[in-house]
């Protein structure tokens, strides 16, 4: 973890490798610490990302950008799945004030 010039804590989660959706749910739940109770799936890593528990603390009020890299790979692979994993991004950063989530280089 880092911080920008703005503040803002920034987490980079690199997909470089990962090329299909267990892949990604294990980078998730280690990269991001994810809680024990996280069930490698779509809906629990929206619920997980949207988890204020999940990030350090005051992490969420300063602003914390997601940057995830490395993921044109596993887009290329599985576009469905990528299409999904999208969703569940942005449907974390419409739950979550002070998440922003960007797609580094790929």
């Amino acid at each position: 973890m880092t911080q920008d010039p703005a503040g803002r804590t920034v987490v980079t989660l690199d997909l470089e490798g990962v090329t299909d959706k267990a892949g990604l749910m294990d980078r998730c739940a280690e990269t991001l610490r994810l809680p024990d109770w996280f069930g490698r799936n779509w809906d629990a890593l929206a619920d997980s990302l949207s988890d204020r528990t999940v990030w350090p603390a005051g992490a969420l009020e300063r602003g914390l950008l997601l940057v995830v890299r490395g993921w044109r790979e596993y887009a290329r692979a599985h576009p469905d799945e990528w299409q999904v994993a999208e969703e569940v991004f942005a449907e974390a950063t419409d739950r979550t004030a002070g998440l922003f989530v960007t797609l580094g280089p790929g």
